[in-house]
């Protein structure tokens, strides 16, 4: 075998390395160590000539010096398996030659055999070899205290010196038994060369210039998968990236509830080191519960310092622990059996965004205390979802989070928040997460979660790991501020995300995320703009998320505001549509052009058009940041002037009764416009009821949701409209549900006399449009079945009524009046439609209210 050029190579001589390559272990101050040894030059087997040394355990108490020496009893440590198991070492001496160690495991002892060969002896000098040896835990320079029948160990460095046995010319032998109970620790050793009458007998060491160093009780472990995982041998394989890293200890915990480790492991780099990833395995059995590491200071960080001296949790841990250390247990089964995912077309969506805690937590749910505010009670109010005609829900972040900073300031990628299970317990909120896709997916209903990948809390892990692979250090000034920014194109960190997207998808069944703060997935290394970003263009080809939706957000939780980018797509990424919301929010507060709402009515095509379609615009008007539906028209201070909000006459709370009719309209006109808009709706949790945060914007200030408040009058009418309105979207989908955008002769504009809009006047605030049915389109089909034709509808955003003129509608058809939101309730939608036009010298019109929008469709005269 070649000889790496770090001093040695790990051969595996069996299917484990379960038991062997390691380094440094911190145990207790205070261990019960028992060792005799009975050393026997004499074997009975004289084909193996070698030295054979066996240790087994007796009663003595030492304590160690060390400060840094962690307390725990080495009958804690136990292994039960009986296989075989065995891992070998090579090494290159100073002066030439190989040193060759096998460490091999069968039923309670470890065999550690040594062998020299290819050395440059001098004559007589072959029989007197001497291996001078000692075992730790902690320090290489601190032995265990050692107690011997046959010989007396140096009491000072507590050593051993065993002579080897020579094999055969040039090869020399000498082989060590160990008790299970005694393991893990570290075997140190030297080779002496004995010289007559001189007391200072040279040592010959690798060729790094240390002693030879090899662990029993413990493996290398492997590079892949990063993470713990349960190898099929019975062993657990941890492996964590640290590139800056001098060195990295796995702390382990065999009670929960303990704040120090009870065994540190110091890895060691050349056993525990592959390129960039430390690792170690250890048997199954151990008695541990959780795990964490310590990570000490290297390329950027100063001597051989922890760069913290918490215990940090590992980035790729899949059950957390409440003291936020990752459990050393299996992900609990779960019963998919059953499951299918909806896989609703994007453009049939409406999308219903939810916070975990704050949409049951409130009393008024109705729900008992281990239920409210979790994952199991959202699937409790599954009616309140069929009663909106929702199919989709877009959850906040639930990864975990830091409690102080919320949900959009991740500490980890791969759990869900404790908080939202039934017990705060990790493998309840695992199950119960998992329990409520299945019961949605049941219902039709899809799961998107909102994903921040750009950022994390101040708290994360990751900063003390390998802050300069992780984060952006320098280059945008931008990026320096928050200091938190993900390096999300460095290879290390492309890679974490997609293991942590592939992870949701297969394990918890999600069916789409939505990312926040996007721009930053297109920053490079040093902060420039990338115009192919490696994450962006992986995620879109990616065979495991190509049936899920990915969409693009660009808020950004730092500045908590939205920032318009032109990003890339490669025809799979949608995007939240801000440009969407502000022109609608523009013309219902008397501002903007009329093209504008045009753009955004028919899809967004100076967005989409280039290789997509209306489908891939997720279109919103209120938020889970800045001001709900019921302040957008209840508040216009000069905190919300950059959210496009009007207060209708009145700032705040009033009992001005034309103030509030008008606010009601304007509430109606906002939710009709965005259904009746080509592209996905997304309604924002207790806008349907007319929650408030008192005016204002900020995430903080959202309230807990108040199902008091959807059986109140304006609570029934508007979710009464909202339902009508997604019935009308899945019954016109012809017209309002286009995967492509319509073509031109297929839309007709008019002002209301008929006239061209005027398109370009900031005063011009009227503007009607016609649908007509695509007569050649397969889509149209079922509408002609039904007997529906041609929509017509009409926007006045004037503080003025209008007398419209409306088009002729098609052939055997008359048009009926579907909604008039400035109507009262019930009457400002109908399913059935009315007969309300009146006729004008063969002319049909209709009168307008000041601030309102009206719909009529086409139906057979024969209905």
């Amino acid at each position: 075998m070649a000889t790496l050029p770090l001093s040695f190579t790990i051969q595996s001589d069996s299917v484990n390395h379960g038991a062997t390559e390691s380094s440094k272990l911190i145990p207790s101050a205070h261990c019960v160590y028992g060792i005799r040894v009975a050393r026997s030059l004499e074997k009975t087997d004289m084909e193996r000539k070698h030295a054979h040394v066996e240790f087994k355990n007796y009663a003595a108490k030492d304590s160690f010096s060390h400060r840094n020496l962690k307390v725990v009893a080495t009958s804690r440590i136990f292994v039960f398996q009986n296989e075989e198991r065995s891992a070998a070492y090579r090494f290159r001496t100073e002066i030439g030659g190989q040193v060759k160690v096998l460490v091999r495991k069968k039923n309670l002892k470890y065999s550690v055999h040594v062998e020299v060969t290819s050395l440059e002896l001098n004559n007589g000098e072959d029989n007197k070899l001497v291996m001078s040896w000692g075992i730790f835990r902690s320090d290489s320079s601190q032995f265990m205290p050692l107690d011997f029948r046959s010989s007396t160990p140096d009491a000072r460095s507590r050593t051993v010196e065993t002579p080897f046995a020579q094999e055969s010319i040039g090869k020399f032998a000498v082989e060590l038994d160990f008790e299970v109970s005694l393991t893990p620790f570290y075997l140190s050793f030297q080779i002496k060369f004995p010289l007559d009458g001189d007391s200072k007998s040279p040592y010959l060491k690798s060729h790094r210039k240390t002693n030879f160093c090899v662990p029993v009780g413990l493996g290398s472990g492997h590079p892949a998968p990063l993470g713990l995982s349960f190898p099929a041998d019975g062993s657990m394989n941890f492996a964590l990236y640290a590139r800056s890293g001098k060195g990295v200890v796995l702390c382990l915990y065999d009670d929960p509830k303990a704040e120090e480790p009870s065994l540190e492991i110091d890895l060691d780099p050349y056993v525990n080191r592959t390129g960039d990833i430390w690792h170690a395995s250890m048997d199954r059995v151990l008695p541990f519960v959780s795990y964490g590491y310590r990570c000490k200071r290297g390329i950027h960080g100063e001597g051989n310092k922890f760069s913290t001296e918490h215990v940090l949790l590992d980035p790729y841990a899949k059950i957390i622990g409440n003291a936020h250390f990752g459990k050393l247990i299996k992900e609990p089964p779960f019963d998919w059996g059953g499951d299918v995912r909806p896989c609703v077309p994007m453009e049939k969506l409406v999308v219903y965004r939810i916070n975990v805690a704050r949409f049951t937590m409130h009393k008024s749910s109705g729900l008992p205390n281990e239920i409210a505010g979790t994952f199991s009670g959202i699937t409790e109010k599954l009616h309140h979802f069929k009663d909106l005609g929702v199919n989709a829900i877009l959850l906040e972040p639930v990864f975990t989070s830091d409690e102080k900073e919320g949900p959009y300031f991740p500490c980890h990628f791969f759990s869900p928040m404790n908080f939202y299970g039934p017990s705060g317990d990790s493998i309840a909120t695992i199950n119960s997460t998992k329990e409520m896709v299945k019961i949605l997916h049941a219902n039709g209903i899809e799961v998107l979660v909102e994903a921040v990948f750009t950022h994390t809390a101040d708290s994360c892990a990751l900063r003390e790991i390998d802050k300069s692979s992780y984060y952006h250090v320098s280059g945008d000034e931008n990026l320096e501020k928050t200091r938190n920014y993900l390096n999300c194109n460095y290879s290390i960190v492309q890679q974490m995300i997609l293991d942590s997207l592939h992870y949701w998808v297969m394990e918890f069944h999600v069916d789409g995320f939505s990312f926040v703060n996007a721009t930053v997935l297109l920053k490079g290394f040093h902060g420039e703009f990338l115009s192919r970003s490696p994450l962006v263009e992986a995620i879109a080809f990616d065979p495991l998320l190509s049936k899920t939706k990915i969409i693009s957000d660009s808020w950004d939780p730092y500045d908590m505001a939205s920032k318009e980018i032109t990003f890339p797509h490669w025809k799979r990424w949608a995007e939240i549509n801000t440009r969407f919301c502000d022109d609608v929010r523009n013309f219902l507060r008397g501002k903007g052009l009329l093209s504008d709402l045009a753009t955004r009515l028919c899809g967004s095509g100076d967005i989409f058009l280039n290789g997509r379609g209306p489908s891939f615009s997720f279109n919103f008007i209120a938020r889970n940041f800045g001001p709900p539906l019921v302040d957008l028209v209840s508040f216009s201070n000069d905190e919300l002037s950059s959210h496009l909000s009007w207060n209708c006459g009145e700032e705040g709370p009033t009992n001005n009764t034309v103030v509030l009719e008008r606010r009601l309209k304007q509430v109606r006109n906002f939710l009709f416009i965005l259904f009746i808009s080509l592209g996905v709706p997304v309604l924002n949790m207790g806008d349907e009821c007319g929650q408030s945060s008192g005016g204002s914007p900020a995430y903080d200030d959202r309230k807990p949701f108040d199902w008091n408040a959807s059986r109140t009058i304006y609570g029934i009418q508007t979710l009464q409209f909202i339902s009508f309105l997604s019935s009308l979207r899945m019954r016109r989908s012809d017209l309002l549900q286009k995967r492509r955008f319509s073509r031109e002769e297929n839309i007709e504009w008019c002002g209301r006399d008929q006239s061209l809009p005027n398109w370009e006047d900031p005063t011009s605030r009227f503007l009607g449009m016609t649908l007509k049915v695509d007569k050649d389109s397969s889509d149209s089909s079922d509408s002609r079945d039904s007997g529906s034709g041609d929509l017509f509808v009409a926007f006045n955003g004037a503080d003025h009524s209008e007398i419209v003129i409306l088009p002729r509608p098609p052939p055997e058809m008359e048009w009926l009046r579907l909604v008039d939101t400035a109507l009262p309730f019930p009457g400002f939608f109908s399913k059935d439609g009315e007969h309300v036009l009146e006729q004008m010298t063969e002319l049909l019109t209709y009168e307008m209210q000041s601030l309102s929008c009206v719909l009529f469709e086409a139906r057979s005269l024969n209905d």
